[in-house]
């Protein structure tokens, strides 16, 4: 229903002078739909206080109300034409900054100010307003854009569904323009299968300190709506008091945040924060979570002044984040988070010192390694840990996926893909691809947890420098020969 919709939003903003990419289009897109969900959200509001014999207390004043300044209707439910704002006028009224005649951003960013707290939906109004700008310049193309998000609705859960669903659908296609696919898109099926092995239940809190597109807080939301039949307690227990995140980034703050709402989680528990600049030795038992799951930031470059708020120092971001991810679980809580397979054998003095904690303070159950192309232009093999806070690690299982096709664009990976993985992990059984290794068996100074499949010949054995000598010398004499052929024929 709404995905010619969408199509032709991008086409408008692809012919926008403001517009240049597939960010700005997720960007811009975003914004309206959140003041269309918003009008929705308060019409519903408004009908459940007058059920109630209460009256509502609208959150937007009337001159910002959806239905004054985007789509002003006459009787008929057609748009007013006399009063629907446009070209000029419609791009001054989004844009204005005056003290006393505030323009739309202006006037939402200040709600920032007066919420109650970052829970709330006026926190969130106030968060995202603050974090961008409208960068559409043609009010014309604006017209056209908010004529067709008015078709959009958010009333019911299949509306809800098929918006989350193309939403999604833009997450990944931003992630497959390249440079962003890590860091705005982790494969759902891979989503999906973390989610289903940690097996979070209703109570849980669940956490993800590097949420980007929020890909494993709406994935969680999903496995436990569909676990039971919710009473109303339970839902209100989801709606507010389960999933947390924080974002540093503007845009992936904004759009996890959007993908959220789609999901339905009313006002999101995301903030817009740097998780790394938090001293882990301030994180009380109050701050501790049930479950973590997440794929945090890899790369080099840390400072030391966020580096001095970690016991084991190191500028490789994702060695960072796994700090805090212990160090916020609860004893018993339990995690699954990708990483780089290097951090399992790389010598350096962090990499160690990490995986001797993780392995002295957590029972590290599972490593799931991960072929290559898993994650769409980011060229690099990940690893799975899932690991249980509150006792050492005694043996632990690994799954090697081997795929019989190379992972691309037109060849991603699925759930089927994963399925025998989630099958033997429930005895942890032994298979082609799966072992179990006794950690009294690794090195005790270094800590190596390298990925080396014991069930598998190495294809590749380490040759004898004589033997590739010989072998170049043999290859040379041929080449000799060949090309002296060669010119005897010219």
């Amino acid at each position: 229903m709404f995905e010619q919709s969408f199509k032709n939003i991008d086409d408008i903003l692809h012919r926008d002078a403001g517009c240049a990419t597939e960010l700005d289009y997720i960007e811009q897109t975003s914004w309206i739909l959140f003041l269309k969900y918003l009008d929705n959200l308060e019409e519903i509001k408004k009908k459940e206080a007058v059920l109630a014999g209460r009256e509502y207390k609208y959150i937007i004043n009337p001159e910002y109300r959806w239905n004054v300044w985007a789509e002003p209707k006459k009787p008929d439910g057609s748009l007013d034409i006399n009063k629907a704002l446009t070209g000029d006028d419609l791009i001054i009224f989004i844009n204005r900054i005056d003290d006393k005649n505030n323009g739309l951003f202006q006037y939402l960013k200040k709600f920032k100010l007066n919420a109650s707290g970052p829970d709330t939906i006026e926190y969130k109004i106030g968060e995202i307003f603050s974090e961008l700008k409208n960068k559409i310049e043609s009010g014309y193309r604006l017209r056209e854009i908010l004529n067709i998000v008015d078709t959009m609705h958010f009333r019911t859960d299949s509306e809800k569904h098929e918006l989350s669903h193309l939403y999604e659908a833009k997450i990944k296609n931003m992630g497959n323009a390249g440079r962003n696919g890590g860091e705005f898109y982790t494969p759902r099926p891979l989503i999906r299968t973390i989610v289903k092995v940690v097996d979070p239940k209703i109570g849980n809190t669940i956490y993800d300190g590097a949420c980007g597109s929020a890909g494993f807080l709406v994935e969680a939301f999903d496995y436990l709506n569909r676990s039971k039949e919710l009473t109303t307690t339970e839902s209100e227990l989801l709606q507010k008091h389960t999933f947390y995140g924080k974002e540093i980034k503007s845009l992936a703050y904004i759009i996890g945040v959007m993908n959220m709402i789609l999901h339905g989680i009313e006002a999101p528990n995301i903030l817009h924060t740097n998780t790394l600049a938090q001293n882990i030795n301030d994180i009380q038992d109050k701050d501790r979570v049930d479950i973590v799951l997440a794929n945090p930031p890899f790369g080099a470059g840390i400072g030391r002044e966020i580096q001095q708020n970690f016991p084991i120092k190191t500028g490789e971001t994702a060695y960072l984040f796994l700090q805090h991810f212990i160090k916020m679980l609860k004893a018993g809580g339990k995690a699954g988070i990708v990483i780089k397979n290097t951090f399992l054998s790389n010598a350096d003095n962090a990499s160690v010192s990490l995986r001797k904690l993780l392995l002295e303070s957590c029972n590290l159950q599972t490593v799931l390694d991960l072929p290559g192309g898993t994650f769409l232009g980011v060229g690099v093999k990940t690893v799975v840990l899932f690991f249980e806070k509150g006792s050492s690690t005694k043996k632990i299982w690994y799954y090697h996926l081997n795929l019989d096709r190379m992972l691309g664009k037109n060849k991603p990976l699925n759930e089927k893909d994963l399925a025998k993985f989630v099958e033997l992990h429930q005895t942890k059984a032994e298979s082609e691809n799966s072992w179990t290794i006794d950690i009294t068996n690794i090195d005790s100074k270094i800590y190596d947890l390298q990925v080396k499949n014991p069930h598998k010949k190495d294809e590749s054995p380490i040759r004898n420098p004589k033997e590739i000598i010989d072998e170049i010398e043999k290859l040379d004499v041929e080449s000799a020969k060949i090309l002296e052929t060669i010119n005897s024929l010219i």
